[in-house]
């Protein structure tokens, strides 16, 4: 596969002291992924990473202990039904992801008002399984694949 059509990504998955995952619905519908967002040119995907977690859900890098990343990137194809209007895919087929595992240390003041361009307009702390079941379909097997990779990090994790 050609990844270099695809727009470079980070996918973020917080959870809290009592296991559950920070899962986030998209402004004006009910689709519901985890917070993911672009890697700017020059920027490390861990950095964007933290940045991405501040701008989308003002979760600060002082509020999370990082776990874990994906040694491998994850691709999905946008269907051509959901291109329409968006103007970070540039004419990429869809998106290219390294994914992060973030504990949450201290209660976090959740909001979407940080970024301009909100995506986000709710969230739920979900089991951590759960995503699968609300995810939109062409992201299912990439949520598959990560929640697979991250499940021992997560069994290994003191949660009460």
């Amino acid at each position: 596969m050609n990844t270099s059509r695809y727009r470079k990504n980070v996918g973020l998955i917080i959870i809290n002291d009592q296991g559950k995952v920070l899962l986030c619905r998209r402004k004006k519908s009910n689709s519901w992924q985890f917070p993911q967002g672009g890697i700017d040119q020059g920027e490390t995907p861990k950095r964007a990473a933290y940045r991405e977690l501040y701008e989308e859900v003002n979760i600060k890098r002082n509020e999370i202990k990082f776990i874990g990343s994906t040694n491998f990137w994850a691709t999905y194809e946008l269907p051509d039904e959901y291109k329409k209007n968006k103007k970070n895919l540039r004419g990429f087929l869809g998106q290219k992801q390294k994914w992060y595992l973030f504990k949450l240390c201290r209660n976090a003041d959740i909001h979407f008002n940080n970024d301009d361009d909100q995506e986000f307009d709710g969230y739920e702390w979900v089991s951590f399984w759960y995503p699968l079941r609300k995810i939109i379909f062409f992201k299912k097997d990439v949520y598959k694949k990560v929640l697979r990779f991250f499940s021992n990090h997560y069994s290994e994790l003191n949660v009460s």
